[in-house]
């Protein structure tokens, strides 16, 4: 049986990982787009997370990919791949760590929610069982565990955003409520 070569393998998980980081990147910048004003909003609320928040909505991807980082280079001499391709990786794998840790804006309307440039309909989302104190924790139906969608606040924001989630996921009565409260 013949495998492809070390180079090709190489060639191969670089030209994967770089789709990769552009796709997310082109997502990263469409947020501001998406998102242009913060705070109350005639249709719902919208806000912004600092880097800190965003390290502590993304911890568990943080730590992949410094898994990612390191593990290449037990292989390489194993292997036989060329260095260069563990070298790219690694420089791909830091601009798309830069990218999850930079500030993110977010926005609640009555049937989305806007979070990393994405657009997610509230009947494909619940609330997760447990809820950490410093993020929201959703999750997409059907996913499993693949399905966390962690939203990250800032502390004085964080109440008043667990507040839209709840009223956009409970209905109605409950989003109209929202209005009353300004």
């Amino acid at each position: 049986m013949n495998l492809p070569s070390a180079d090709v393998v190489g060639r191969l998980a670089v030209l994967v990982l770089a789709g990769i980081v552009v796709w997310d990147a082109w997502w990263l910048m469409r947020q501001r787009r998406q998102v242009p004003e913060l705070g109350p909003q005639p249709g719902g609320y919208a806000w912004r997370c600092s880097g800190a928040q965003e390290a502590i909505r993304q911890w568990g991807n943080l730590a992949s990919m410094a898994a990612m980082l390191v593990l290449p280079w037990a292989f390489v001499r194993l292997s036989g791949t060329p260095v260069q391709w563990a070298i790219l990786w690694d420089l791909l794998l830091t601009v798309h760590l830069v990218g999850l840790l930079a500030p993110k804006r977010y926005a609640i309307t009555r049937s989305h929610l806007y979070a990393d440039g994405q657009r997610y309909a509230w009947e494909r989302l619940r609330l997760a069982d447990r809820q950490p104190r410093a993020r929201i924790m959703l999750h997409r139906r059907g996913w499993g565990p693949f399905g966390p969608l962690p939203l990250g606040a800032e502390r004085e924001d964080l109440t008043q955003v667990r507040a839209w989630v709840a009223a956009a996921l409970l209905g109605d009565d409950a989003w109209a409520s929202m209005f009353e409260e300004e």
